[in-house]
């Protein structure tokens, strides 16, 4: 059956990719700041394709069209994609082309592709350019032409900003510009052009809602040795954050007007622009008299080490979770066989446990409760259509978090809801296995995430088993709960290695995911502390923050060496020591239970 909303929305593109010659346009997922999650007005290419995850790409040609995604997408977009003529290109699959690759291929010399240049990077281009040189195609990125199709396209999100106390953040503004300009300083650079809404949001001491689960607002930020000129939409900033603002010297100006305080930097100085970041559009705007410092920003690494404040205050956080999700696991596991649970009304029932948590502001992103066969698709979202009842037997994983006024969280429990077959026991242990071994690393001090990779994924490597989905992210402060430059996975690409650092805070979540039949995820926020100092150097070590049992119903405890046991039985009496203050009667009960050592 034909997906006739999306074949006929690529058709109206086509329409006017005709008439302005153009053989192919591209449509990323992102908006002018290069976010991983956008507000509704930049959804174009989920409009366009039907296709809902949070990364990918859509090329349309002529007479086909294509959609790059990544393993955590790959189930998802093959039922989103169905019947709409769009080929699913599985991203770092074998035989799978790059995007360059495939216009390298597929187009003829010369001819023409387009794109919003708002919404790709330089570097983006450029590797277009540098691929597909031989055909000598010619790249055009002023116009956006899925914003001339989409008629009923949302406005711009202008969502009220608000403040977060320098007790929370540890640092005020004005502590926070003055380090970045010393950066600058060290660097030789006259300006830094800021357009990642986290690190604007994380130097000003601001947040906002333009963009769903991640409390940010519009803004790019274009920072001098003397002056900070923040451009936003004005009707979200109140005369009092304003005033604060300009205290702090920061002066507040239309959001478009980027573009031509870039354009009049003076020659002969020198801009700091991470160009993996900054859009074509708005680094072409930079006079080819300013010279670029092609860096990362000094912002992305000052805020990814968390001050003793924020690790407080995070710690604090994570209590308040706990409890949401103990008292969750308690009431899913014992009224599973008592009355109809579906999917979202699961979801919808441990956001009303955070609800009760003091401080609570939502959800850090989209819940994923996903029964049985739905585990095994990554970042599954229960819809109408595919929700299904949670049946007293087999595996449901959750993975949710929440944003508190003290921080962030993100927590993955995989739940035995009832009998399990020897296979869903032994994947689930063997992953147990994993995040019990990189719970317990021990680390010198230049050791980064991709050294650390393999300590989760041993168990299942051993047995020739593995997963599409990198074992941890960095997780921000009342930011996004995805945040670089840190990260646990093997494969880099072209990315840096970042050492950890004491105060960097990641995720722990090994998973595996057999189709068809059921998915495994343990996943706890871990954060990054000071251990024994050896003839070696310093050593580090890791803080599991996460508080919540994991389900011992479903492990092997013959698959467990005596150290695996003595780790997980550790954490189990923190988890008890913390959270049983806060519950009682046969919630207590319970948790005194599943705490108990192993």
């Amino acid at each position: 059956m034909l997906n006739e909303a999306v074949t006929q929305r690529l058709q109206a593109l086509r329409a006017e990719m005709a008439r302005r010659n153009l053989s192919a346009y591209i449509v990323p997922t992102e908006d002018f700041h290069g976010s991983e999650y956008v507000g509704a007005y930049f959804k174009a290419r989920e409009y366009l394709s039907g296709f809902t995850g949070s990364a990918g790409t859509l090329l349309i040609l002529k007479e086909s069209a294509a959609l790059w995604t990544d393993g955590r997408y790959f189930l998802q977009a093959e039922a989103q994609l169905a019947g709409s003529g769009i080929t699913l290109m599985k991203s770092g699959e074998p035989d799978v082309p790059t995007l360059a690759e495939y216009l390298a291929k597929t187009l003829a010399k010369g001819e023409r592709v387009g794109f919003d240049g708002r919404t790709v990077t330089s570097a983006f281009v450029e590797e277009l350019q540098k691929k597909t040189a031989k055909k000598q195609l010619t790249f055009h990125g002023k116009e956006d032409l899925a914003g001339l199709v989409w008629k009923e396209r949302p406005p711009l999100s202008a969502e009220p900003v608000w403040e977060v106390p320098a007790v929370y953040a540890g640092y005020t503004r004005e502590e926070k510009l003055c380090r970045v300009r010393e950066k600058m300083e060290e660097e030789g650079a006259d300006a830094l052009l800021i357009t990642d809404l986290t690190e604007s949001a994380w130097l000003l001491n601001l947040r906002g809602n333009d963009v769903k689960n991640t409390p940010v607002f519009l803004a790019f930020l274009l920072l001098t040795k003397k002056r900070a000129l923040l451009c936003v939409q004005r009707t979200a900033f109140s005369e009092t954050v304003c005033k604060e603002l300009a205290a702090a010297g920061v002066s507040v100006l239309p959001y478009e007007n980027i573009a031509d305080l870039a354009a009049a930097l003076p020659s002969g100085q020198k801009i700091l622009v991470d160009e993996t970041k900054v859009s074509y559009r708005l680094l072409k705007a930079v006079s080819k008299g300013v010279e670029r410092i092609n860096k990362p920003s000094p912002i992305a690494l000052m805020k990814a080490v968390k001050t003793e404040r924020e690790i407080a205050h995070m710690r604090s956080a994570h209590v308040k979770d706990g409890v949401a999700v103990a008292r969750f696991l308690y009431w899913l596991k014992s009224r599973v066989r008592q009355e109809e649970i579906t999917e979202i009304g699961a979801a919808a029932k441990l956001e009303g446990f955070r609800k009760e948590q003091e401080g609570y502001l939502g959800p850090s992103f989209d819940p994923i409760v996903a029964y049985g066969a739905h585990g095994a698709i990554v970042h599954y979202e229960a819809t109408a259509d595919t929700d299904v009842k949670i049946e007293p037997r087999g595996l449901c994983l959750a993975d949710t978090g929440g944003h508190y006024s003290e921080g962030t969280t993100d927590i993955t429990r995989t739940i035995a809801l009832g009998e399990l077959t020897d296979e869903e026991k032994r994947a689930y242990t063997l992953v147990l296995k994993g995040h019990l071994r990189l719970m317990a690393a021990r680390f010198p001090e230049g050791v980064s995430g991709q050294n650390l990779d393999a300590i989760a994924r041993g168990p299942l490597w051993e047995q020739g088993l593995d997963y599409r989905h990198g074992t941890g992210h960095g997780v921000g402060y009342l930011l996004s709960v995805h945040e670089g430059p840190q990260n646990i996975r093997w494969k880099s690409g072209k990315e840096k290695a970042v050492p950890l650092a004491v105060g960097m805070i990641f995720s722990n979540e090994p998973g595996y995911y057999e189709e068809g039949k059921f998915g495994i995820r343990h996943e706890n926020l871990m954060l990054v502390v000071e251990g024994e100092k050896t003839a070696y150097g310093q050593f580090l070590q890791l803080e599991p923050l996460t508080v919540a049992p994991f389900d011992r119903e479903a492990i092997e405890a013959s698959l467990l060496n005596e150290e695996e046991i003595r780790v997980l039985n550790a954490y189990h009496a923190k988890v008890y020591e913390v959270l049983a203050p806060h519950l009682t009667g046969e919630e207590l009960a319970w948790l005194r239970e599943v705490t108990a050592a192993l």
